[in-house]
C-alpha cells in the first residue's frame, strides 16, 4: 500500500483471484460505470476506495475518486454528482453514517438524476468501533432500500443491482456489508470492462433540487409510494429465496447477511430446517415472509445486529428472535452463538466449546496474550508520556483512532467519538468554571480527525473563550484505518492525482488560536515544555491553545535515526513505570528478576524510552 493509502497491486486479467469482500465491491463499482466515488476511511470499509482507484487505473476508467474530509463531506460530494447526472457512490463505516445523517435523511426524499449507492459497512461485535449500530435501521429510518450481502461474490453482484434500482426509482440505495463480508476472501473473476457512464448535465429546477418545506410536503408521500413499489419488486428479488430442508421442517429460520452463510454450514445435511434468506431487509417483502411464517409452526429470525427484519413482521406470535430474548440483544452472531440458539430449538444440545488445546499450546510456547497497544516507536506514545509528565493530574480527553490505545499507558481519561475530545474539553472547562474550579485540560486527537470534526469544536471554544490545550498528534497519515491520506497531506488516492496540503497551524490560527506551536513528538522534554506553556497561555487568556506533536507513523517506514538501547540492571529498581506509563512492545518485565528488559523482537531502536526511566536505567547500547 502506498503512502496515500492506494493499493496498486496488479490483478491478473484472466482466471479467478482471491478478493476481499471490499475488493469485490470496489471492482464492481468501477465496472458498473460509476463516475464519482467518494469516501471517508473507517474499518471495515477502508479497503474499498483504494481498490476502486487501482481498478480504475488498471482499466483506464474515467472516474473521480476522492477522500472527503469527513463522511458528511463525502456524502454531499456524491449527492452533488448525482444531481448533475453522474453515477456516484459514497463509502463509510456505520458510525460514519451518523456524521452524514443530516444530508442522508434529507437526500432520501429527492428524485435523483444519476444513480447513487451508499456503502455503509457495519461492525457487529464490534471489532474496531465505538458501537455496533445497525445501518439497516438507518435505511428504515430514511426509507431507502437496503441490500444485505452474505458473502463477497454477492456483495459485488449487489453493486450492479443497487445502481440499477437507484436509477429506476431515482432513489439512494444502501449496500450494507458487515465485517465478516468485507474481510472474507473468495475466488472472484477480476473485472475487465467498464459500463458507459451517464451523461452529465445539471439542469436547474428549484422544485426538484431545493429542500423547502413545501417541497417536502409533496415529496414525502411520493417517496412513500416508491418504497412500496420497491417492496413489491423485492417479493421476487433473486436475493430473497427459500432453502428447503427436504423433510418435515421442525424449524423455519428467516435470516440475512453473513448469518445466512453461517446457518447453512451449521444445518448442512439436515432435513428438518427450512431457511428463508432475505437479502433485501428494507423494505421487507411482506408476502414472501408472511407465507413462510404461515407454513411453519416455529420461526426464528437471525440477523445482525438489531431486529430490523423482526420489527417489520406483521405477526410475531410464532416468531422468536431478539424481541423474546432467544437471540442475544448484543454481540456478533458467531457460529457457536448461532449453534447455541438453533440446536435447543430442535431439542438438541449444542457442542461445548473447548479451548483447552489452544490454552495448552500457548502455555507450551510461553505465549501470553497482550492487550492491543501502540506500535513500537509510535510517536503517539512519546506524546502522551510528555503530556502526562507535564500534567500528571490533568484531565485528558481523547478521540477515536490509534491514540485511544493510550489508555494502556494511562494517557487518556475519556473517548466518545471523532472530534469529541475538543468539544468535551469545552464541557470539562465550563463544568469546572461554573463551580469556581480550575484544572488543566489537555485534549488529544489525530491530524485526520482534526480536519474531520475537530475544527468546529475549536471555533466554538475560541468564540466562547474556553481554556484548554488541544494537542494534535500529526503522524502524517490516517493510520488506524489503513494508511490513507487526509487534507494535511497532498497525496490522493489515484495515480497522477495530487492535492494541496492544508496546514494545521494555519487552520488553528485562522480559527483565532493565538498560541500555536509544533514540536517533534519524539522530543519528550520539548513536548512537555510546550504543553506547559500552552496551558499557561490558555489559562491567562481564557482561550484554547494548540500544540502539534509531529512525527511520521512508523508504518510509513520513513528513515530515521537508529538508537539501540539496553536496560542497566544495576540502576533498574523494578518500579515498572516504563511498562505502565510508557508501554512499548520493546520493553518487557522479568517478574522473577524484578527488572525491566529490552525485547529485541519488538524494539525498533527509536531511543525515546531513554527519557522514561526516573533512575536513568534505560541507556544507549554500545
Amino acid at each position: 500500500m502506498s503512502k496515500d493509502g492506494s493499493d496498486n497491486t496488479e490483478v491478473p486479467f484472466y482466471g479467478k483471484t482471491p478478493l476481499l469482500g471490499n475488493e469485490a465491491i470496489a471492482q464492481a463499482i468501477v465496472a458498473a460505470g460509476c463516475q464519482v466515488a467518494t469516501a471517508y476511511p473507517g474499518t471495515p470499509s477502508s479497503e474499498i476506495l483504494p481498490f476502486v482507484a487501482s481498478t480504475a487505473d488498471r482499466l483506464g476508467a474515467a472516474m473521480a475518486i476522492e477522500w472527503g474530509a469527513n463522511e458528511k463531506v463525502a456524502f454531499e460530494m456524491a449527492v452533488g454528482a448525482s444531481f448533475a447526472g453522474a453515477r456516484a457512490c459514497v463509502v463509510m463505516k456505520q458510525v460514519g453514517l451518523n456524521v452524514a445523517a443530516d444530508s442522508f435523511m434529507t437526500a432520501a426524499y429527492y428524485r435523483l438524476k444519476g444513480g447513487l449507492m451508499l456503502v455503509s459497512a457495519d461492525d457487529p461485535g464490534p471489532h474496531s468501533s465505538q458501537n455496533e449500530q445497525d445501518s439497516r435501521m438507518f435505511a428504515m429510518f430514511a426509507k431507502v432500500p437496503c441490500l444485505d450481502p452474505s458473502d463477497a461474490v454477492e456483495a459485488g453482484e449487489m453493486v450492479y443491482d443497487a445502481f440499477a434500482l437507484s436509477e429506476k426509482h431515482e432513489i439512494i440505495v444502501m449496500l450494507r456489508p458487515t465485517t465478516r463480508v468485507s474481510h472474507c476472501r473468495q475466488a472472484i473473476e477480476p473485472v475487465s470492462s467498464v459500463k458507459p457512464g451517464l451523461p452529465v448535465k445539471f439542469e436547474r429546477d428549484v422544485s426538484r433540487w431545493v429542500a423547502l418545506p413545501v417541497t417536502v410536503k409533496k415529496n414525502h408521500p411520493l417517496h412513500n409510494l416508491r418504497i412500496e413499489e420497491i417492496r413489491e419488486e423485492f417479493e421476487t428479488s433473486r436475493y430473497n429465496y427459500e432453502v428447503k430442508g427436504g423433510g418435515e421442517a421442525k424449524l423455519g429460520v428467516i435470516c440475512s447477511g453473513v448469518s445466512f452463510a453461517t446457518l447453512k454450514d451449521i444445518t448442512r445435511g439436515r432435513t428438518d430446517v427450512d431457511i428463508l434468506r432475505i437479502g433485501t431487509p428494507y423494505p421487507l417483502p411482506h408476502k414472501l415472509v408472511n407465507s413462510f411464517i404461515d407454513r411453519h409452526e416455529k420461526v426464528l429470525v437471525l440477523e445482525e445486529t438489531y431486529p430490523v427484519i423482526e420489527t417489520q413482521l406483521m405477526n410475531r406470535e410464532r416468531v422468536s428472535g431478539r424481541w423474546d430474548g432467544v437471540v442475544p440483544s448484543a454481540g456478533e452472531l458467531l457460529p457457536e452463538v448461532i449453534e447455541g440458539i438453533v440446536l435447543p430449538l430442535l431439542h438438541e444440545r449444542p457442542s461445548a466449546a473447548d479451548s483447552s488445546e489452544l490454552d495448552a499450546a500457548m502455555k507450551e510456547l510461553g505465549i501470553e496474550p497482550r492487550k492491543p497497544q501502540l506500535c513500537a516507536g509510535c510517536p503517539h506514545r512519546a506524546s502522551y508520556f510528555a503530556i502526562r509528565k507535564a500534567f500528571p493530574n490533568g484531565i485528558a480527553p481523547s478521540d477515536i483512532g490509534c491514540y485511544s490505545l493510550a489508555v494502556n499507558q494511562n494517557g487518556i481519561d475519556s473517548s466518545l467519538c471523532m472530534g469529541a475530545s475538543v468539544t468535551m474539553s469545552s464541557g470539562f472547562h465550563i463544568a469546572h468554571a461554573v463551580s469556581g474550579q480550575e484544572r488543566p485540560i489537555i485534549a488529544t486527537l489525530g491530524d485526520s480527525t482534526f480536519f474531520h470534526m475537530g475544527i468546529p469544536g475549536l471555533v466554538s471554544a475560541v468564540y466562547n473563550r474556553h481554556s484548554f490545550v488541544l494537542c494534535v498528534l500529526d503522524n502524517r497519515v490516517t493510520a488506524m484505518t489503513g494508511g490513507q491520506s487526509n487534507p494535511g497531506l497532498s497525496g490522493k488516492v489515484r495515480k497522477g492525482d495530487e492535492g494541496s496540503a492544508v496546514s494545521i497551524e494555519a487552520v488553528a490560527r485562522g480559527c483565532g488560536v493565538k498560541f500555536v506551536e509544533a514540536v517533534d513528538a519524539y522530543d519528550v522534554a520539548a513536548g512537555a515544555d510546550a504543553v506547559t506553556r500552552a496551558w499557561e497561555s490558555a489559562k491567562a487568556n481564557r482561550t484554547p491553545a494548540v500544540v502539534i506533536f509531529r512525527h511520521p507513523c512508523m508504518l510509513l517506514r520513513v528513515p530515521q535515526s537508529v538508537v539501540p538501547v539496553k536496560v542497566d540492571a544495576e540502576r533498574c529498581v523494578g518500579c515498572r513505570l516504563c511498562i505502565t506509563n510508557f508501554g512499548c512492545p520493546g520493553l518487557t518485565f522479568d517478574a522473577a528478576k524484578k527488572k525491566a528488559e529490552v525485547d529485541r523482537r519488538g524494539c525498533v531502536s527509536c531511543g525515546v524510552c531513554r527519557v522514561v526511566c526516573p533512575r536513568g536505567a534505560i541507556v544507549e547500547a554500545a
